[in-house]
């Protein structure tokens, strides 16, 4: 599976995760809580702090649905904004990535140079959407909660033909939080195997555990709810991480990145000392004088295994010792014929 650069991190197999702290709207339109969220995020070890782009105009019927309307109008921030925090991330060193709902926020990303675009999973049927980002070039995240198998690949195959191929799906399950047997985790090699792309997951659970379990099955791409005080106002606070316990994600990453190794089996140096301590040798059950013919009686098996191993024994069995071996003596050729 080709490798795909989003900043300056390589996303493939070969590589360490890449891990998002979607900040969202957990500033709650505030700009100076989406400054510290920026600056929180740098200090987990988090490779990019996300938030969402959109206008409650363009994104809610204020007719059909006036609470969600005036919920999403309170937490916009303007594209000012969205440029300060820009210039904040890269300062602090992340990626800055957005969430984008429409052609203007899409179009004002690419002109702050954002790394790549993410796509939120209620976005995955906006086919004209899908084409306007494709077509900007730019490695895509695309999220695939609420959707079948037919609608990802309707989804991937718009992307495809605007020509864009870089593209990374997330596994996601979109309810907020989802009870832990609805993560369904096995998903991400399905995806894996099915679209043969880069995968990852969108957790939108408050365990700082299911990140790992993603990372053991394949995810490259770890997104998680970045909050800086869980008690603070907000549909998605309550299920978010605060900076210790991001970090302590990270950290559960990392660790499981080291743990998995390589695919094969290989002897560490390490576990063949432990080896030849743990397993067992022909030895002599008795003082077996030199011209002795071995019978099963005279010998035993037993630890280290410095001699002739265990599987031998009925080859041993019937052999000539050529000296004396003494009780408790490891038994090797050169001492039969």
């Amino acid at each position: 599976m080709k490798a795909i650069v989003i900043g300056k991190k390589e996303i493939s197999s070969r590589k360490p995760t890449y891990v998002i702290a979607e900040a969202g709207i957990n500033h709650n339109g505030r700009f100076d809580i989406a400054e510290k969220l920026v600056k929180a995020a740098s200090e987990t070890g988090a490779d990019a702090v996300k938030f969402q782009l959109f206008h409650a105009e363009k994104l809610v019927s204020k007719k059909t649905l006036p609470d969600a309307y005036d919920a999403f109008r309170r937490v916009e921030l303007t594209s000012k904004h969205f440029e300060s925090l820009a210039k904040l991330a890269e300062k602090q060193g992340l990626d800055f990535l957005s969430s984008a709902f429409d052609f203007e926020s899409v179009d004002l990303l690419q002109e702050m140079g954002v790394p790549a675009f993410k796509i939120a999973s209620g976005e995955i049927s906006n086919y004209q959407l899908l084409q306007h980002i494709a077509k900007k070039g730019k490695p895509i995240i695309m999220s695939t909660g609420m959707s079948t198998v037919g609608e990802i690949e309707e989804a991937v195959d718009t992307i495809y033909s605007a020509g864009n191929k870089k593209l990374i799906l997330l596994h996601c399950v979109s309810v907020y939080p989802p009870k832990t047997e609805n993560l369904n985790l096995r998903s991400i090699p399905f995806l894996r195997k099915t679209f043969k792309t880069i995968v990852g997951f969108s957790d939108h659970s408050s365990s700082i555990v299911f990140p790992s379990v993603a990372v053991a099955l394949g995810a490259r791409v770890i997104e998680k709810h970045f909050t800086i005080d869980k008690g603070l106002p907000g549909p998605d606070q309550s299920f978010s991480l605060e900076p210790h316990e991001f970090k302590a994600m990270i950290m559960n990453v990392r660790e499981t990145e080291r743990a998995l190794g390589f695919y094969g089996r290989k002897l560490s140096e390490n576990e063949k000392e432990v080896r030849e301590i743990a397993r067992r040798s022909i030895v002599a059950a008795t003082d077996i004088p030199a011209g002795t013919k071995i019978t099963r009686n005279m010998i035993a098996l037993k630890r280290p295994a410095k001699g002739i191993s265990p599987k031998f024994v009925d080859v041993v069995e019937g052999m000539i010792a050529t000296k004396h071996i003494e009780e408790n003596e490891v038994i090797t050729w050169k001492k039969l014929k």
